[in-house]
């Protein structure tokens, strides 16, 4: 199943409870449709969001509403059902905003292109911290609710660990002399995997991220934009080469190719609410729906093991006083310049 965007799209993210499917675009416009197995998707809003490009959505609130970022600065709630504007936070962050999380059922997280991470309270209507964390772009997060931890990549080529209980930046790894691009926890918490500007996956032991356990080069020399987590053992990763891949995480092996989105890097990648439906977004300016229990089908038969990895950890958490700064990496987005803004607390008084 496929659908037109008509342009570029940054972002993907699907309802929490009902079939519909939202994209941001270069435009600054946001898209809603829903979509069936049986019927061509259709089209329910069309909302002028940004005045720059949509980086960045989450459904928040039970998908009652829908918060994008901008490198305009902005970040903005929609209405699902009727398109309206809820509130608009036209100084959000000091530079483009580029990634937006869901952490609790009244917390989101944001990260901008100058590696600070924002935590918003949507029920207090505040942003509750700000963490100046990395010197470059945000690429991802992921958040480990078990211990209120949220883990962010940059592409200044380092992983951080922020303590949301203490409000404090917990830990950082070492430079990689790679982009780190994508972020997944796996092993039932054991570990976390990075995709990277090179196509290397990083693998890094919980509680020791100072440098990664393993490293995975089978996906080499496409970059790893984005990935998902299928289950504790796999992985969905989607390459600069078009090529979606479902890849086993110690042993580490690429278990097979299964999809190819275009000859475009897959932008990103987002599962349906009832996991029945994989959505991906690249160049080609199309939003991809794909049947997930068919792209699996014949997935036991995995390839050989390329590098099997040893699984032992230890509960300890190597925690730093001090951050050190490592060199900044190659910025992959354009940024757009503007002067630093000072924060708005009350984004979400109308939510």
């Amino acid at each position: 199943m496929e659908i037109d965007l008509e342009k570029l799209p940054f972002d993907l993210d699907f309802h929490p409870s009902t079939n519909i499917v939202a994209a941001g675009l270069i435009t600054g416009h946001l898209l809603l449709y829903r979509y069936d197995a049986e019927a061509t998707p259709q089209r329910l809003l069309e909302v002028n969001a940004h005045t720059e490009s949509c980086r960045a959505l989450r459904f928040v609130n039970e998908g009652r509403a829908i918060v994008t970022g901008s490198p305009d600065f902005s970040i903005l709630a929609t209405d699902v059902e009727t398109g309206a504007a809820i509130a608009r936070l036209d100084n959000s962050h000091g530079a483009a905003v580029n990634r937006i999380v869901n952490l609790t059922e009244s917390t989101i997280a944001s990260g901008d292109d100058e590696g600070c991470i924002k935590v918003w309270d949507t029920r207090q209507r505040t942003c509750c911290n700000t963490l100046h964390v990395h010197e470059e772009y945000i690429s991802d997060m992921t958040f480990a609710s078990d211990s209120m931890k949220l883990i962010g990549t940059s592409g200044d080529g380092t992983l951080s660990v922020c303590n949301l209980r203490s409000n404090k930046v917990q830990t950082r790894s070492e430079f990689s002399e790679d982009e780190l691009l994508s972020v997944v926890i796996m092993k039932n918490g054991r570990k976390v995997v990075c995709g990277t500007q090179t196509g290397t996956l990083l693998l890094y032991s919980w509680g020791f991220f100072k440098d990664c356990s393993d490293r995975f080069v089978d996906l080499s020399p496409n970059s790893v934009d984005a990935m998902l987590k299928l289950d504790e053992e796999r992985l969905i990763t989607g390459s600069e080469n078009g090529i979606i891949s479902l890849v086993g995480i110690l042993p580490n092996r690429i278990i097979q190719p299964i999809a190819e989105h275009s000859e475009y890097p897959v932008e990103r990648l987002a599962f349906s609410h009832d996991k029945k439906f994989l959505g991906s977004i690249s160049h080609d300016q199309t939003l991809k729906l794909w049947d997930l229990d068919e792209l699996l089908q014949g997935s036991e038969n995995s390839m050989p093991n390329h590098s099997a990895a040893s699984d032992s950890d230890s509960d300890g958490m190597d925690v730093d006083a001090s951050i050190q700064k490592p060199s900044k990496g190659t910025k992959r987005k354009n940024v757009s310049k503007g002067s630093k803004l000072n924060n708005s607390t009350n984004f979400f008084a109308e939510m």
